[in-house]
Parts: C-alpha cells; sequence; structure tokens
C-alpha cells in the first residue's frame, strides 16, 4: 500500500513529471519508469524504479484471524485465506536529488482482515447429521431392535400430538451398525431383497386369507357385534337416508302396481322417480359407510368426500334415470296418445306417496336446522353450501317427489274431467323438469365442494387475526383454508417469524450467567464455531415449537380446522 497517504494525490503528479523530466535528460541507459510492484492481497500498486529521484518507505501490520499481529514483511507460510502476504517495498534515492527533502514522514499502515470460515464441500447426497426413527432403522437396514441398543440415542421434538418427544438415531450411526452387523453392502443388499420378496409373499397370502374369512362369513353368517359404521345410520343424516330408503322403495312398488293397472303416463313418470330415489339414497348409503374408513397412507386426509362423490352420481343418476326417462314417456305420450283406464286407485296410490314423501321431507328438514344452527348458518346458506350433501340429496329428492306428485295429480285430474290424454303427458314432462332442475343442482353443488372452495371470509379473518396478534409472528402471506367437507377445514399459510422473539424465548429458558461464561471462553475460530452451532441448532428446534404451538392453538380455537400447514417464511 502507498506510504504517505496525506500527500498522495500531489505525490503522484509530482512523480510523473519528475519521469517526463528523467525521459528527456541525457543519461548513460534509458530509464524504465514504473518497474517495481508492491502487492498486497489482490491489490497492485506500481512504483517509479530507481531512477527516479524519490524514496518511499511503506510499513503494513497484518491482524491475522486468530488476532496475532504480523510485523513487517511477514508472509503467511500456510497459503490459507485468513492472512495476506505483505511486501516491504523501498525505493532508492537517485544521486542527482539527494539533498531533496522528502515529502512526507514516514507512517505506518494497519490493515484489518475480515476472517471467514472455509466453506464446506457437502456434496450432492449428505446424509451424515439426517436422523433416522427406529421403525426405519429395522425395516430399512435389516436390523433388530437390539442392534440399536448400542447406538447413540437422540431425544427430539415429536411432529405428533400424542407424544412430546421421541427417540431418532444419527444415520450415519445406523449405516455403520448395519455393514457391521451384514459384513458387506452386498449382503445387506442381498438380505433387502430377501425381505421385500418374503413381504410380496406374504401379502399374497393376507389377500388369500381375507378372501377365504370373507366366504366363510358369507356361508356362516357374521357373528361380530356392530361396528361403529353401521352405528352411523341410526343418528343424523344416516338416518335420514335409511328412512328415505324405505318409504321410496314402498313408494317404487304401489306406483308401478298403479301404472300397470291405469296406463298413466304421469304414473309411471311417478314410478320411475320413487326408483331412482331409491337408488340414488342406497348410493348416498354406501357413501356414508365408506366416508367413515380410516385414512391410511394411500388417503392421508381420509375419505369425507366419499359423500360428495355419491351426491355427485345420485345428481347424475337423477337427470339421466328420473328426468330422461320421464321426458322420454312423456313425448312418446304426446305422439301416439291411448285413453286412460280407471285413475281411482292412482290417485288413492299418489295420497299415500304425498303422506309418505312430506313424512320424509320432514324429517330431513329437521335434520338440516339442527345442523345449520350448530354451525352458526341459516338454513338457506347450510344447503347451498352443501355442508351435508347426503341430507340435502333427501331433501331435494323428496321436495322434488311432493312437488312432482301434485303435478301429476292435477294433470291425471285434468285427464279424467276432459277425457284428453294430453295432459296426462304434459305432466310427465313437467315431472321430469322438476327433476331435471334437482339433479342440475346437485351437480354443480358437490362438484363446488369437491373442487376445494374457500371457507368463509369472517372465518378466515379469525383465523388470520388468530395468527397476526401473536408477539412471534411478524406477518403472514399467503393465506389459503379450504373447506374439505363434512366440517372439516385445511389452513395453509406463509409465516414471516420475528427472530428477535424468537431467540429471546430461547434465552429465557437459558442460564444468562452460564451463557456469558461460555461466551467468555471463546478464544479460537474453533470454538467460536462449536458455540454457534450449539446455540443455532436449539433455536431452531425452538423455531419449530413455537410452529407446533401456533397449530394446537388454532385447532383448538376452531375445531373445524383438522388441518394446519405452517411455511416459515
Amino acid at each position: 500500500m502507498m506510504p504517505a497517504l496525506a500527500a498522495q494525490r500531489r505525490g503522484c503528479r509530482g512523480l510523473y513529471r519528475l519521469y517526463l523530466r528523467c525521459q528527456a535528460a541525457p543519461r548513460p541507459r534509458a530509464c524504465h519508469g514504473w518497474q517495481v510492484s508492491m502487492k498486497s492481497g489482490s491489490l497492485s500498486y506500481i512504483l517509479p524504479c530507481n531512477r527516479l529521484p524519490v524514496q518511499l518507505m511503506s510499513q503494513v501490520r497484518v491482524y491475522t484471524s486468530n488476532g496475532q499481529k504480523k510485523g513487517l514483511g511477514s508472509e503467511d507460510t500456510n497459503g490459507s485465506a485468513r492472512g495476506e502476504t505483505v511486501h516491504k517495498v523501498e525505493t532508492g534515492q537517485d544521486t542527482a536529488n539527494a539533498g531533496q527533502k522528502q515529502s512526507s514522514p514516514k507512517q505506518p499502515i494497519q490493515l484489518k482482515v475480515k476472517a471467514v470460515l472455509k466453506k464446506r464441500e457437502y456434496g450432492p447426497k449428505y446424509t451424515q447429521n439426517n436422523f433416522i426413527t427406529g421403525v426405519r432403522a429395522i425395516n430399512e437396514f435389516c436390523l433388530k431392535s437390539s442392534d440399536l441398543d448400542q447406538l447413540r440415542k437422540i431425544k427430539r421434538r415429536s411432529p405428533h400430538d400424542d407424544t412430546e418427544t421421541f427417540t431418532v438415531y444419527l444415520r450415519s450411526d445406523v449405516e455403520a451398525k448395519s455393514l457391521e452387523v451384514w459384513g458387506s453392502p452386498e449382503a445387506l443388499a442381498r438380505e433387502r431383497k430377501r425381505r421385500k420378496e418374503a413381504e410380496i409373499k406374504y401379502r399374497e397370502n393376507l389377500f388369500r386369507n381375507q378372501r377365504l374369512l370373507w366366504e366363510y362369513k358369507e356361508f356362516f353368517g357374521n357373528t361380530k357385534p356392530r361396528s361403529s359404521t353401521a352405528a352411523m345410520f341410526f343418528k343424523g343424516p344416516g338416518k335420514v337416508v335409511m328412512v328415505a330408503i324405505c318409504i321410496n322403495g314402498l313408494n317404487f312398488f304401489f306406483k308401478l302396481l298403479a301404472w300397470v293397472y291405469t296406463g298413466s303416463a304421469s304414473m309411471f313418470s311417478e314410478a320411475i322417480h320413487s326408483l331412482a330415489d331409491t337408488c340414488n339414497q342406497a348410493l348416498l348409503a354406501l357413501g356414508i359407510s365408506q366416508s367413515a374408513r380410516t385414512p391410511d397412507p394411500s388417503h392421508p386426509y381420509g375419505f369425507t368426500n366419499m359423500r360428495y362423490i355419491a351426491s355427485l352420481i345420485s345428481g347424475v343418476g337423477i337427470f339421466m334415470m328420473g328426468a330422461g326417462l320421464s321426458w322420454y314417456h312423456g313425448i312418446m305420450g304426446l305422439l301416439h296418445p291411448h285413453p286412460v283406464e280407471s285413475l281411482l286407485w292412482a290417485y288413492c296410490i299418489l295420497a299415500g306417496s304425498l303422506v309418505s314423501e312430506g313424512a320424509t321431507l320432514l324429517v330431513a328438514i329437521n335434520e338440516i336446522r339442527r345442523s345449520a344452527r350448530a354451525k352458526g348458518l341459516s338454513f338457506y346458506q347450510y344447503v347451498v353450501q352443501s355442508r351435508d350433501p347426503s341430507t340435502n340429496v333427501v331433501l331435494l329428492e323428496d321436495a322434488a317427489a311432493v312437488l312432482s306428485v301434485a303435478v301429476a295429480a292435477t294433470c291425471m285430474g285434468l285427464t279424467s274431467l276432459t277425457g284428453n290424454p294430453y295432459y296426462d303427458s304434459v305432466g310427465s314432462l313437467g315431472v321430469g323438469t322438476l327433476l331435471g332442475t334437482v339433479s342440475a343442482f346437485l351437480i354443480y353443488t358437490n362438484t363446488e365442494a369437491l373442487l376445494g372452495r374457500s371457507i368463509e371470509p369472517e372465518q378466515l379473518q379469525r383465523l388470520t387475526e388468530l395468527l397476526e396478534s401473536d408477539p412471534v409472528v411478524r406477518a403472514i402471506h399467503d393465506v389459503k383454508a379450504t373447506d374439505m367437507g363434512m366440517s372439516k377445514v385445511r389452513f395453509k399459510a406463509e409465516v414471516d417469524f420475528d427472530g428477535r422473539v424468537v431467540t429471546r424465548s430461547y434465552l429465557e429458558k437459558q442460564d444468562i450467567e452460564q451463557l456469558l461464561q461460555e461466551i467468555q471462553q471463546v478464544k479460537t475460530l474453533e470454538e467460536l464455531e462449536a458455540f454457534m452451532l450449539k446455540h443455532g441448532e436449539n433455536i431452531i428446534d425452538m423455531l419449530g415449537a413455537e410452529v407446533d404451538r401456533l397449530e394446537k392453538d388454532l385447532k383448538q380455537r376452531n375445531p373445524d380446522v383438522r388441518h394446519v400447514d405452517l411455511e416459515i417464511l
């Protein structure tokens, strides 16, 4: 580095003029100008040759990463990035200008070099510090539980709600133990292959045994006690569906007899309508039973959407079977009219259907009112949002059934009074149109539910305010709350945590005096690195604990929230 920093600019201009004067004057041999260089780190400074009548002296002191001073002309022997090579450069004095005074006095310059740790190359696959559970260690590395007793055990924060901590092992220790047990990676690979084949064979035998057990139950009868799935059909939506199946099945049978006796197109439409209702409600019962299945690895969020799927298929069935056949029979009646027989029995059956369908409709209305009151919603909101698809289908089908009975009775009465069979065919078309409207509504609402719609804005605002009011949260972004059906909500947000609050929470649980002593004992870079790694890992664990606490608070204050995904921003 150039000496005499105070007169650097003035000195450079003087040196350049002296250099030009030196070139113009006669001399025995030419001056080569700026020749001598000084390097410090990555900087290079060019100094004039010994022909120039200037003498420059520089002393540079460098502080290395370990805090020791290096004197004049010292050199870093290990070649690392923590030190710099310093050269002492001295220019001679020209004999022609020996009497001139030096422009500035000598001053030492000190340079502090920033110490950084050497970057570690971890490679494309680094698993030295990875943790592994005991179950995975036994299954993936073909070990026994007794083999894990000799390994280092580490207590970690549990990601599950039912346990606070659980034991894990270092993956490197498990890999070393597996090689010690099996001798070589090839032997371990052979054992894994053998166990995989045994597992496949076991699954095949299990499937065969389950099939034999099913055949045994079919032959001798099932003597197991009634499961919780069967108990679902004695309360709530299951009860409504079972009542509707029984009533609509009886209605279909009697309406079919009336159509055979009278030949009325409207009565045929009513029979088809009751048959469609019976089949669709049987499908709803299947959806209710399937939705109660326990989540498995293939379906980690459960099978609650099976109710919406069953309701969607039911809507499609109403449209194709109920509306389609009613329209077809009505059009054929208009194209090929035929006289209608005595309608007395038809009126009696329609009256009985009106009473039975009305009773089912009242059961569905009462169930929806009770559920809507529990959710704090109005009757209309509960139906439109399809909160309970099974009960909605029963409600709409029975409402359509009551209206269709009224339409069929009116058209049959007009046919009896006027003797014109066209009124009866028009009644069949009216019943088909009513069923088509109901099926379109069911298809739309259940499709919206299956697509994953958002929850109500008021509820989303409450969840957002609950997170933002926590001291550890600085801000939240990209908030998504999806209604998974059957009062289950999945909440996701990216959270910007306040690192100061998290660190303070960690320090509040530490002995500050002991921590201060540890800091005072740090003398070298290695000790500093060990200190930072230790407490840095603990602070990260503290951040994970804060995430668990926020998720638990959200679930406790909002029972509808079943799954919470908080991403650290």
